[in-house]
């Protein structure tokens, strides 16, 4: 069987090791059992030779082109790569008449890859969809990015989404091994060594990307030649400089990040809060937009359970913007520790969501006349404020008189918890509320 037919020739001798080391069978491609095992829906489809259009999700260097050209051998399909950056409507009507002239003349199916399909915009992504469901390609896309988002509804229902997990330790030293023994397509032939150490080091490294670690590998074996071919852990700290960690500040991954930092405040977890934050200050997030979202933690999961919280963020983005990078970054560490250890409460963001509920919902009564000004004459005979009670001509400065509309009395939006100092509001107007107000007694 031609594995990789003529549209995808097997890569030259100076193409990088990363393109040279792609799996030439499912037996050797490393990870995504889930998908590939014994009775796993890939396997199962791969071994029948019925592929349905696939939409392959996960992040980079786990495997996606890989895949996809193994999917395209399997069932005997012409593999026709097609860049979602390069390529526009033109292009697309042109793999397309190429792929009918090849199923009208043998019979050969087409396997359309479509790399970073999430770039495609709707009209694209639209010229596919007679040709899905007409059976004329079978559409593999790659994306980084959540489908769900990213890919229009009618192409995803015509295709089975795929996610793809990032790689094990394990599996990238399972790869960097392969490639540094292999004598044909790796670095088998140079002589280059590297300890047990030196492979656990690179796979850490990786974070889960096969890609990432392969280059790694082909650079540090170059710069291994001044050490007679043994790749030492000074060599791995140059060729890997700094590592660049997966973000789009657009994306699914900024989302799930500061997910992960607004959960880890939530549930009082300083150590998660720090580290989440220091991921998204290091995957180069800005650190203004980190500060508005502390702002916002602030009045919506602490409240008045400690209403220093609040100024204590205004003042970390305060800071943050006097000082920049790196400096400014202590102070939203400061923060984000204050935020994490702070008492917890909801209820004001509770109360203030159902009064906005009240506001959409019930119609818009007028202001009662006691709780009206009266700067005119008129207005006074009329009844504007008559009745109305001085707060601070009563004990405490407590008074008791309506101030809703007559459709909401009695309504209460606003339940302190027994946390923090909103323990002692909520004690303050039970008290209020049990005791009738008295008029403040006047000194003779």
């Amino acid at each position: 069987m031609e594995l990789f037919p003529r549209e995808t020739p097997a890569p030259s001798k100076s193409a990088p090791l990363a393109d040279r080391m792609r799996p030439r069978s499912l037996d050797e491609f490393v990870g995504q059992s889930h998908l590939l095992g014994a009775g796993k829906i890939l396997r199962v489809a791969l071994e029948q030779g019925d592929i349905p259009s696939l939409i392959l999700w996960g992040p980079p260097g786990t495997g996606k082109t890989s895949l996809a050209m193994l999917v395209a051998g399997r069932v005997r399909a012409a593999f026709v790569p097609f860049s979602a950056v390069t390529s526009g409507i033109k292009e697309i009507k042109e793999v397309i008449a190429e792929a009918d002239r090849r199923q009208r003349g043998g019979g050969q199916r087409t396997v359309l890859f479509v790399d970073e399909i999430h770039r495609f915009n709707k009209a694209q992504q639209d010229a596919f969809l007679p040709h899905v469901e007409r059976g004329t390609i079978t559409l593999v896309g790659a994306t980084t990015e959540n489908p769900s988002f990213e890919v229009i509804s009618p192409l995803l229902s015509r295709s089975k989404v795929l996610v793809l997990k990032p790689l094990t330790d394990e599996d990238i030293r399972t790869i960097v091994e392969r490639a540094l023994a292999d004598p044909e397509r790796g670095l088998g032939r140079t002589g280059v060594r590297a300890a047990p150490d030196i492979l656990e080091s690179i796979a850490r490294w990786a974070n889960g990307d096969a890609r990432a670690a392969l280059n790694l590998l082909d650079l540090a074996a170059r710069l291994s030649k001044a050490q007679q071919g043994v790749i030492t852990p000074e060599i791995v700290q140059e060729a890997s400089q700094q590592r660049t960690l997966l973000y789009d500040k657009a994306g699914e991954e900024h989302y799930n990040l500061i997910s992960a930092l607004h959960k880890s405040l939530r549930d009082s977890d300083p150590d998660g809060s720090l580290y989440w934050l220091a991921r998204m200050l290091s995957s180069g997030e800005d650190p203004l937009y980190i500060a508005r979202r502390l702002i916002r933690f602030a009045s919506e999961d602490i409240g008045n359970a400690d209403p220093q919280a609040l100024t204590l963020a205004i003042a970390a983005k305060d800071a943050y913007h006097f000082l920049g990078t790196p400096e400014g970054e202590l102070a939203l560490a400061q923060c984000v520790t204050y935020l994490a250890a702070a008492p917890k409460s909801n209820a004001v963001y509770v109360a203030y969501g159902a009064a906005k509920k009240d506001v959409a919902e019930a119609p818009a009564d007028p202001v009662p006349l006691h709780i009206r000004n009266a700067p005119t004459a008129l207005m006074g005979e009329l009844g504007y404020g008559a009745g109305y009670k001085y707060a601070h001509d009563y004990e405490g400065a407590y008074v008791e008189q309506d101030h809703l509309p007559d459709r909401l009395r009695g309504r209460t939006y606003y339940h302190p918890t027994d946390r923090g100092l909103e323990a002692d509001i909520k004690k303050r107007l039970a008290a209020w509320r049990r005791a009738p107000a008295k008029p403040r007694r006047t000194e003779p």
